[in-house]
């Protein structure tokens, strides 16, 4: 009871709980019947994941892309899960397209959907628009999944092209780059 702080048992156990259920149905509806698909063991799950190196050769690729085309851009690969792998930003490209691109990143491979996709069917007054407020996503065209034999295994995003179109084209510029690294 110091400072007038009372605990009472039981009051916080669901709030804590929310997360960890909303995760166990996200996996449950991500997942569905994998474990048996990837061959492991009741309760391992293996999965593959890009070498940093692959990341990095992947975001000078799509760079290169859009430098040919004339525009100065920021390129974000991020893991199958969302984190940093490799992040690339020209001379001349706004303060906001490193950001901007690992947000790109992080939503394609969030969603499991490109963000040309996404910015289409989470427009307002659609049913995915709520899709809109989940904090961190972008739903703006240039960010992509990376995937290896129906695998995802990174996404990257790129920002600063004059446009989503050509953000995303970048971008598969770069994954087209790295693809006989990704043949497994």
């Amino acid at each position: 009871m110091a400072h007038g702080i009372q605990f009472r048992p039981g009051r916080y156990r669901n709030v804590a709980m929310r997360p960890i259920a909303v995760v166990a149905v996200a996996l449950s509806l991500a997942g569905g019947g994998a474990p048996a698909a990837f061959g492991q063991g009741e309760g391992l799950r293996s999965f593959r994941v890009m070498k940093p190196e692959t990341a990095l050769e992947l975001a000078q690729a799509a760079l290169e892309d859009c430098r040919s085309r004339g525009y100065q851009v920021a390129v974000a690969v991020v893991d199958r899960f969302g984190a940093t792998q490799a992040v690339l930003r020209d001379e001349l490209a706004g303060a906001h397209t490193p950001e901007t691109a690992r947000r790109k990143a992080w939503t394609a491979v969030s969603f499991r959907t490109d963000t040309l996709t996404l910015a289409e069917v989470t427009e307002a007054g659609g049913a995915a628009s709520g899709l809109r407020h989940v904090s961190g996503a972008m739903m703006v065209g240039g960010g992509i999944p990376v995937e290896a034999a129906g695998e995802m295994v990174g996404g990257v995003g790129v920002s600063g092209a004059p446009g989503g179109d050509a953000d995303a084209e970048c971008a598969e510029a770069g994954i087209e780059a790295v693809s006989d690294l990704l043949e497994f």
